[in-house]
Parts: C-alpha cells; structure tokens; sequence
C-alpha cells in the first residue's frame, strides 16, 4: 500500500540547467526534441488550478521523456486562476520540448484535450492526469500494443492485470467509485455498443494520426468526452486495445461528483447517440476549436 506523500503537493519551478532530483545522470545527456516537424511521442496533459503538483509532474515527466529523446510535452492550460501556467511557462522557457497551450477560459477536460492534440506533432499521442496517479513509466506496454496493430490503446482499471496502491483509509471512497463506474460502463455498453470495460481511465495512447482524425471530429467538452472519443473511434473502425494500468491514489479527490456528474454524463450518452445516428461524427470536420499556443 503507499502511503500519502506530502511532498507531492509541493510545486516547483526549475532553475536554470536544473530538472529536479528525479533526472538521472544518463537522462540529462538527452534532450527532449527541439523543434522537429515530428516527434516520435507527445504527451499531453490538461491542467486546470494545478500550481501545487504541477511542478513535480513536470520534473517527473521532464526526467522520463529525456531519456527517450525523441519526445515532447504539451501542457494545456484550462483558464487557471492559480499559478499553474507560469509554473509552466517557467519550465517552458528552460525546455523547448515542453510547450504550454492555452484554453480560452476553462472549457472543460475535452476541449483542453483536444486543444493538446491540435498542437501535438507526435507519431504517438498519450494523454494523462495533471497529478500522475497513472505513473508515466508505464506508458511502454501502450506504445508496443500500436506497434502491434492497434490504433487506440486504453488504460482499464478493470483489468485483470490492474494494480491499485491506496491508504487503507481510502478503501471505502474508491470502492464506491469503482462501484458508480461499472453501473455507468454497463449503461455505455448497453445503449453505445462499446465493448470495453472503462472509458474514464486517464491514461490513453492513440496513433498520432488516429488522434489528429478523431478528435475534430468529437462535440463534447467535459468528461464524458472520453466516451465520445471511443464511440467514434468504433464507428470509424480503428481498433482498440485495453491494458492494466498502477492506479496510485494519493488522497485527492476526484473533481467528479458523483450524483450531479452522472446524470450529466447520462444525458451526454444519449447526445452522443443521436449523433451517431445521424452521422454527425462520419462528417469531415471543417477545421477544429482549438486556438493559440506558446
């Protein structure tokens, strides 16, 4: 079981030449990719009043995509009113190969996503939580299963091979959310025809041009979006793989609320099968809502 770290909440902003404790010797000789046409990984992470982690997911992050080289992140920034953004801005300007995006104003979990994968150049494209719970050393099994033929590989919590490292005395919160979720999948795979067995894990890797065709395509900001991204990924035929995940709760509560956010996402369910009823996500988009970044 891991235990609550304090130290987590801690934000920090890189001096100069300075990647944190986490870097090592052999990642430092490594630098992420200075303004290539393409990368080979982006990783985007959508952050909304997040100044007291933000620093140590960047560090953290920073650290594992040196060691691969070829490799950017996107942080996009959902009209913060705390720090977060000059936290990243900061980190930004010591690192090419980290570029903060911004949303006009808070939009919500998808639009910021989306907003990420308008701007990422990656050939593969993963996108996580602001807080790590999904560590990002795990993302290797992701990429091997693209590399094998998939187009969209998900994180499931209810996998088999899922592990979950949480304080005794967050048993009961989770369960009952464990509980919530898989009366919501059943009702997603009832009236949506999905298939899988979690659409709301935060840990997805998709080819770069799977993300660059679906995305546009999705017309909902908030978190039911991730239900969207699979209903339409169905419909376009791509095939989707789901893996184990380390789930790694900290204490933090999950900015869902269960009884308001549920009925919302029900209601999200059933626009997006009218949607897909009368062919809205088999149109070509126009052009995406995504907009500037620095």
């Amino acid at each position: 079981m891991a235990e609550e770290r304090n130290d987590r909440r801690q934000a920090v902003r890189p001096g100069r030449g300075d990647w944190g404790t986490v870097a090592t010797p052999s990642a430092a000789t490594q630098p992420l990719a200075r303004g290539a046409t393409t990368v080979e990984l982006s990783v985007i992470i959508p952050a909304y009043n997040e100044a007291a982690v933000i620093g140590e997911t960047l560090n953290r992050v920073v650290a594992w995509l040196r060691a691969r080289g070829d490799a950017e992140l996107l942080v996009v920034d959902d009209g913060s009113t705390d720090a977060t953004a000059s936290i990243v801005e900061a980190y930004a300007e010591q690192c090419p190969g980290v570029r903060l995006v911004r949303n006009p104003g808070n939009r919500g979990k998808g639009y910021a996503i989306r907003n990420g994968v308008a701007h990422a150049r990656g050939e593969y494209v993963l996108y996580t939580d602001a807080d790590l719970v999904y560590p990002i050393e795990g993302v290797a099994p992701f990429l091997a299963a693209l590399r094998a033929g998939a187009d969209l590989a998900i994180g499931s919590r209810s996998h088999a091979g899922t592990l979950f490292a949480l304080h005794p005395r967050h048993f009961s919160y989770i369960y009952q959310r464990y509980l919530v979720g898989r009366a919501y999948i059943a009702i997603v795979n009832r009236l949506l025809k999905l298939g899988v067995s979690d659409t709301q894990c935060g840990f997805k890797v998709l080819r770069g041009e799977v993300a660059r065709d679906l995305f546009p395509r999705l017309r909902l900001d908030d978190f039911a979006f991730d239900v969207e991204l699979l209903y339409v990924a169905r419909q376009r035929g791509y095939r989707i793989v789901e893996l184990p995940v380390y789930f790694l709760y900290l204490g933090e509560q999950s900015s869902v609320e269960l009884v308001r956010d549920s009925l919302r996402m029900l209601r999200d369910l059933w626009r997006i099968r009218q949607n897909g009823r009368r062919g809205v996500y088999l149109q070509e988009p126009v052009g995406t809502r995504a907009t500037v970044a620095r």
